[in-house]
C-alpha cells in the first residue's frame, strides 16, 4: 500500500503551517505569537481534513515557528507553545497521520564555514525539539546533504563528522538525493555511516540517477528505513515545463507516478507528493476530495 501526503499548506480549507514574517520583525513578540498560532491552528485544521480523505501524510512549514533557532527569538517558544504542539501531536497519532519537516537549502552541516555548521546545527535542533513536544516516534526530519565543496569524499566525512554527536537530531534525521550533487548511493552510503535512513526522491534521481535505474535506486535506499523499524518515505513530483530543471510541476503527471508504482512493485511506502497544487495534486493519483 502507499500513502500520500503533500506539505506546508492546504489549498482548499485553506490552512497553513509556513505564515513567517521579516527577520527585522522578530522583536514584536505579539505578532511572533499570534503567527505560531495561526501555524499551530493550521495544522489542527489541516489534520483531520486529510484523515477524512485517506491522505495519511503532512509536511509541516519550516517557518511553524518562525525564526525558532535565531539568537535574537523573543522569547521560550517551548514553553509557550509547547502544550499547544502535543496537543496537535495526539491528534496526529489519533488520526494515523504522520509528520515531517524539510529544512532548506541554507542548512548545510557539511559546510566548510563554521558559522554555516552551526546556524545550520541551531535549526536541525530546533527541528528536532518540535518533533519531541509532537510526540511523534516517526516523524522525519528531511534533509539534503548541500554542496560538494569541490571534494564529495571530504564534505561527506564533515558531514558525518558534524552529524554524528547529534543524537537528539539523528532520532529523526533522513538524507535524500537531490538533482545536481548527491546521488542516491552515495546519500545511502553517509546515511548508513550515520545509522540512519536514506530518502530517494523519484524527480531528483531522475535528474542525477548516479548510474542506476529508479528501481535499482529504491533497492539500496528502502531497506536502510529497517534501522527504525519504520515504513520507507520517498519523495515524488514532476518538471515544469515552464522552468529551470528541478523546478516542481502544479501537479504529477501520469507517466511519472506510473514509473514510481512500477519501481516500487508490491513494496509499500509513504510518498511525499512535492507539487505546486499541494492536495489537489494527489486527485489524479486517485484520491477524492
Amino acid at each position: 500500500m502507499l500513502r500520500l501526503g503533500y506539505p506546508t499548506q492546504n489549498l482548499t480549507i485553506p490552512a497553513g503551517t509556513n505564515r513567517s514574517l521579516r527577520l527585522a520583525s522578530l522583536r514584536d513578540e505579539d505578532r511572533v505569537r499570534g503567527l505560531v498560532r495561526e501555524n499551530i491552528a493550521g495544522l489542527s485544521k489541516v489534520l483531520p481534513w486529510n484523515a477524512g480523505r485517506g491522505i495519511g501524510l503532512f509536511r509541516m512549514g519550516q517557518a511553524m515557528i518562525p525564526f525558532a533557532s535565531h539568537p535574537d527569538f523573543p522569547y521560550d517558544w517551548e514553553e509557550e507553545h509547547g502544550a499547544e504542539l502535543r496537543q496537535s501531536g495526539k491528534l496526529a497519532r489519533s488520526l494515523d497521520i504522520r509528520l515531517s519537516m524539510h529544512p532548506g537549502q541554507y542548512i548545510q552541516p557539511g559546510s566548510l564555514k563554521p558559522e554555516v555548521v552551526e546556524r545550520s546545527l541551531a535549526e536541525l535542533r530546533y527541528v528536532a525539539r518540535l518533533f519531541d513536544l509532537i510526540g511523534s516516534p516517526d516523524s522525519v526530519l528531511v534533509l539534503h546533504m548541500g554542496g560538494a565543496y569541490e571534494n564529495k569524499t571530504a564534505t561527506a566525512t564533515r558531514f558525518i563528522e558534524t552529524m554524528r554527536p547529534e543524537t537528539d537530531v539523528l532520532r529523526y534525521l533522513a538524507l535524500e538525493n537531490d538533482e545536481r550533487i548527491w546521488t542516491v548511493p552515495e546519500v545511502v552510503e553517509t546515511a548508513s555511516s550515520l545509522g540512519i535512513p536514506a530518502i530517494t526522491d523519484a524527480f531528483h534521481h531522475d535528474l542525477n540517477p548516479g548510474g542506476l535505474t529508479l528501481a535499482e535506486a529504491l533497492d539500496l535506499a528502502l531497506p536502510t528505513w529497517e534501522v527504525r523499524g519504520q515504513r520507507p518515505k520517498l519523495h515524488l513530483s514532476s518538471q515544469d515545463p515552464e522552468k529551470q530543471a528541478g523546478a516542481h510541476a502544479y501537479s504529477v503527471y501520469a507517466e511519472d507516478w506510473e514509473v514510481l508504482v512500477e519501481a516500487l512493485g508490491e513494496r509499500e511506502a509513504d510518498v511525499m507528493v512535492e507539487a505546486k497544487g499541494k492536495e489537489l495534486a494527489l486527485v489524479p493519483l486517485g484520491v477524492e476530495l
